[in-house]
């Protein structure tokens, strides 16, 4: 099985997310995680998704994508050529005397803490899922109150293969 992340570049209309969700379903295809947002032309939204699958099967999902009204163009996000990051957001239960080791791991990953309440503190951690992974395995021991992800995030690097719609 092989994870390949997809960026969609879409009309920004009405249920276009859910009907580029529909797909997936009515075929069966596995959607490890779906992030969408308005792109710096409102007309449009990109939306990236990452899945998993055979050649095969990766490709009968592109070219049911591609089908797709809405959709205006299909990336393939490859490690190489391309930039991927997510966000999270973890709450976790901090006595007075937990809150530095807390703080001195969050620095550690680059990660920023968001609240700081009584009993408990929010961090933000932006990176590669390895990274999130990791930094949560370091919160071993804690409590973890609640927990948050957008999923994966991209663009490709460089400006060759941008599609301009006029």
């Amino acid at each position: 099985m092989e994870r390949i992340v997809l960026s969609l570049l879409v009309d920004n209309n009405p249920g276009v997310a859910s009907r580029i969700s529909g797909l997936f379903s009515r075929r069966s295809f596995n959607m490890e995680s779906l992030a969408s947002g308005i792109t710096a032309d409102p007309r449009f939204e990109r939306i990236t998704i990452v899945v998993n699958g055979d050649e095969q099967t990766i490709e009968q999902i592109e070219k049911q994508l591609a089908k797709l009204e809405d959709v205006r163009d299909i990336k393939r996000l490859e490690a190489g050529t391309s930039v991927t990051r997510e966000l999270m957001l973890i709450k976790i239960r901090a006595k007075d005397t937990e809150r530095q080791a807390i703080m001195n791991v969050t620095d550690i990953f680059h990660g920023r803490i968001v609240d700081v309440s009584k009993d408990s503190m929010i961090v933000e951690l932006t990176g590669k899922q390895d990274k999130l992974e990791a930094f949560l395995n370091l919160l071993d021991g804690y409590e973890i109150l609640e927990l948050a992800r957008t999923g994966i995030t991209g663009l490709t690097r460089g400006s060759d293969d941008v599609t301009f719609i006029e």
